[in-house]
């Protein structure tokens, strides 16, 4: 570890010392790369051998996790936690927003659910309640890391939000953070957007701002330089790094990163996944995307479903809501005739609900309140309450007892139980937990609560070698390593990466 004679400095010999040192990243737009960003950061920092932290305040997502105390975070700061070699806690993410359609979101404060709020009434009702939230979790990091490097969200301009910001430039002033602004320069306009960024931060804010990092520049650097010149002479603010657009896997954070799949030519199975309307946890098909013998293709409602060899059902926010849209656009008929003629289907927690017979909603949760009618493929009703199970969970395979120790987590609204047919058809149960997830006797239909399935690496490739089977193909090795192995590998490639490109000992001399 560094002593400070370098610039910067760890905790040394006392904790109580001196708080965490504190970074903060924030983006010109969304998608800018922040999250990835503060992912290198910590990792980087990490193998300075600092203590590192994730933090965001505040975070709008519907991929989630859970944490070994199971409460619910955003799983990209799992995914920051990882990168920083620690284990993901609530207090990395105190507030979690879950949109669910008609303007409300689902409020996790503190990991748990808070209740359904209204976007006009949630900074009326949920404001101080949060920031008192962001500020215990920051003092309670801040005893226990060296280091905590902070993301914010959107854009920290939008002067028609500024006063009631709780997780970009309020969060920095209240750390006295140095601040890394992203830009993408993919969506063009990048000096306007830095610029402009700038101009509507207040004069305390702007101080904050120690350099700006452009991000996915595909052309030659050398005609760039000019333009970099000017944006520090006009600005006074250093550019600190220019990322090339790189082709390298990093986990989305929400269903906007879907909008552009890159399907592999010369895969040998063809696996889809329904891009349900209010799709969640779709980071459960992660390692798929890292199996080189697969193409994942993401497909909409009202797109054709063709004939792939599986078909994944994922999560989704509001199971009722997207049932009616996957029989308003047809495609609740394309999988029942897809089911029909033999094909493979995996529905995973909400995309298990739908699957089955019946979903009751008796005092209207998702706002459609009554029973519903599911798309029967499953032996399976469902009924939503109140309280949500948030667990991880370790359990062994019935379907591939060679595939061990299984592990995983459940987020999920409701209960669900097996009809009186489940036994009687030849169902079997996945798990030693049969409530756990079911299959029918062809092992063409698969449901489970348990996401994050597919990282279990023996049980991955049984199931893929089951589908390989029916293509007369041969089996893949099943003695390897889980996904969470090849994460560690990615995001080490990915910071190794950007370290070329980055100037990460001025950053954080800068602190």
């Amino acid at each position: 570890m560094n002593d400070g004679t370098g610039g910067f400095s760890g905790r040394g010999s006392d904790p109580s010392a001196m708080a965490a040192q504190s970074l903060m990243v924030v983006g010109t737009t969304s998608h800018a790369g922040k999250s990835l960003l503060t992912a290198v950061i910590c990792r980087w920092l990490a193998r300075q051998g600092y203590r590192v932290t994730p933090f965001k305040g505040q975070n709008m997502a519907l991929n989630a996790y859970v944490t070994r105390e199971g409460g619910e975070i955003g799983y990209a700061q799992a995914v920051q936690a990882w990168a920083a070699g620690v284990e993901p806690e609530v207090a990395m993410n105190p507030i979690l927003l879950k949109p669910q359609g008609d303007m409300t979101s689902q409020v996790i404060l503190n990991g748990q659910s808070a209740g359904v709020t209204a976007a006009a009434n949630y900074y009326r009702d949920y404001f101080e309640r949060g920031w008192q939230a962001i500020t215990t979790a920051l003092a309670d990091l801040q005893q226990r890391f060296d280091w905590i490097v902070c993301e914010g969200a959107g854009s920290p301009a939008e002067v028609n939000l500024k006063h009631r910001d709780l997780t970009n430039m309020r969060v920095a002033k209240h750390l006295n953070a140095p601040t890394i602004l992203v830009a993408d320069i993919d969506r063009g306009g990048v000096f306007a957007h830095i610029v402009g960024t700038l101009m509507l931060l207040d004069p305390e804010e702007r101080a904050l701002i120690r350099g700006v990092v452009i991000n996915k520049f595909r052309g030659q650097r050398s005609l760039l330089e000019s333009g970099l010149s000017w944006l520090e002479e006009t600005t006074g603010v250093p550019v600190l790094g220019v990322i090339p657009w790189l082709e390298l896997q990093h986990p989305a954070e929400d269903s906007l990163d879907l909008m552009d799949p890159r399907p592999r030519r010369s895969a040998d199975l063809n696996i889809t996944v329904l891009r349900l309307p209010r799709i969640a946890n779709f980071t459960d098909v992660d390692p798929l995307l890292a199996e080189p013998t697969v193409s994942v293709t993401f497909c909409s409602p009202a797109d054709p479903l063709g004939h792939p060899d599986a078909v994944i059902v994922p999560g989704t926010k509001t199971t009722i809501a997207d049932l009616q849209v996957l029989r308003a656009t047809g495609m609740a008929q394309q999988l029942q005739a897809y089911a029909a003629q033999g094909g493979t289907i995996l529905g995973i927690c909400g995309g298990w609900q739908l699957l089955g017979e019946a979903i009751a909603d008796p005092e209207g949760l998702e706002g459609c309140q009554g029973t519903h009618r599911g798309l029967g493929l499953m032996p399976l009703h469902t009924r939503l309450t109140p309280t949500k199970t948030t667990q991880q969970r370790q359990t062994r395979s019935v379907m591939f007892p060679c595939a061990g120790s299984i592990h995983g987590y459940e987020i999920h609204n409701g209960q669900s139980h097996y009809t009186a047919a489940a036994e009687q058809e030849g169902w079997q149960p996945l798990f030693e937990d049969a409530a756990l997830g079911c299959v029918n006797g062809a092992q063409t239909l698969w449901g489970t609560y348990l996401h994050g399935l597919l990282e279990n690496g023996a049980w991955r490739r049984h199931w893929l070698n089951h589908l390989r089977s029916q293509r007369q193909l041969p089996p893949l090795a099943t003695n390897i390593s889980d996904y969470a192995s090849e994460r560690e590998r990615q995001l080490d490639r990915v910071t190794t990466a950007l370290m070329a490109h980055l100037q990460l000992e001025t950053i954080c001399k800068l602190c």
